[in-house]
Order: C-alpha cells, then sequence, then structure tokens
C-alpha cells in the first residue's frame, strides 16, 4: 500500500488543488475585471473631467482672446482718435503758419513797394539837391566871373583914362 500512497496522495491534493483553484481563479478573473471596468470608468471619468476642463480652458482662452481683441481695438480706437487730433492739430497749426506766411509775404511787397517808392523819392531828391547846388555853385563861378569881369573892365577904362589926353591934367603954371 505504501507505493499507491505516492499517488493517492499527490492526486488528492490535486484534486483539491483543482478545486479550490478554479472558483478562486474565477473570482480572481471576476476582480480582474472589475478592476478593469473600474479603471475604465475612472479613465472615462477622468477623459470627461480633462475634456471638461480642456473645454473650459478653450472658452476661456476664447474669452480672454474676445477681451484682448475688444482691448486691442479699443486701444487702436484711442490712438487712431488721438492720431486724428493730433493730424487736425497740426493741420490747425499748418494752416495758420501758411496765413501768417501770407500776410507777412502781402506786408513784406507792401514794404517793398513803399521802399522802393522812398528811394525813388530820394534818388529824386538828391539829384533835384545835386541840380540845386550845382545852380548855386554856378551862380558862385558866374558871380565871381562877373566880379573878375567888371575888375577887368574897370582896369580897362582905367588904363583908357589914363592913357587919355583928358585924363592928363596939364601941370600947373608955376607962380611968379
Amino acid at each position: 500500500m505504501k507505493k499507491w500512497m505516492y499517488v493517492i496522495f499527490p492526486g488528492l491534493a490535486l484534486a483539491i488543488f483543482l478545486a479550490l483553484y478554479f472558483p478562486a481563479k474565477e473570482a480572481a478573473e471576476q476582480h480582474v475585471r472589475d478592476e478593469a471596468a473600474q479603471v475604465a470608468r475612472q479613465k472615462a471619468a477622468d477623459e470627461a473631467h480633462r475634456k471638461d476642463l480642456e473645454d473650459k480652458a478653450r472658452a476661456d482662452s476664447e474669452r480672454r482672446a474676445a477681451e484682448n481683441a475688444q482691448q486691442l481695438a479699443a486701444q487702436a480706437a484711442v490712438r487712431e482718435a488721438k492720431r486724428l487730433a493730433d493730424m487736425k492739430l497740426i493741420q490747425a497749426d499748418t494752416d495758420a503758419a501758411n496765413q501768417e506766411i501770407d500776410r507777412s509775404t502781402k506786408e513784406a511787397d507792401e514794404l517793398q513797394a513803399k521802399l522802393d517808392a522812398l528811394q525813388k523819392q530820394k534818388e529824386s531828391l538828391t539829384r533835384e539837391d545835386f541840380d540845386l547846388a550845382k545852380q548855386v555853385e554856378q551862380g558862385r563861378v558866374n558871380a565871381g566871373n562877373a566880379d573878375l569881369e567888371i575888375q577887368r573892365m574897370v582896369d580897362m577904362i582905367a588904363a583908357r583914362a589914363s592913357q587919355s589926353a583928358m585924363a592928363n591934367v596939364p601941370a600947373a603954371p608955376v607962380a611968379p
């Protein structure tokens, strides 16, 4: 009997093992399937949560992008309005400067015309003064020449008179 013991005990142990193994295996597989299902559910929940967060982030990003675009548009509008106001101010300054230039040019033209007229008047007065000075000097020269002529005439008459017999007074008789 001893020989059969080597087969019976291990066979019996194998039968007990198989009787316990298959239900445990089934429970282990069910546990793995449950865990896999739970992991899948957790993964699906995580995926849904991640998708929800991504949607919220995307919506928030779009909202911030819209706000930024609105702010940029507002800033661009403000810059454009400021640029237009500056352009109007520059244009007004330019127009005022152009009017001032036109007025100054007209005034300069008027003053130049007055200056030309005054220069012509000065020339004519200078010429008239010169002519009058020339006439005065000519009168002096003529007066001097007339005096010289009178003096020459007087000298000539005096010389002729001194040469004439009438001019020579006879010598007075000497008294006895």
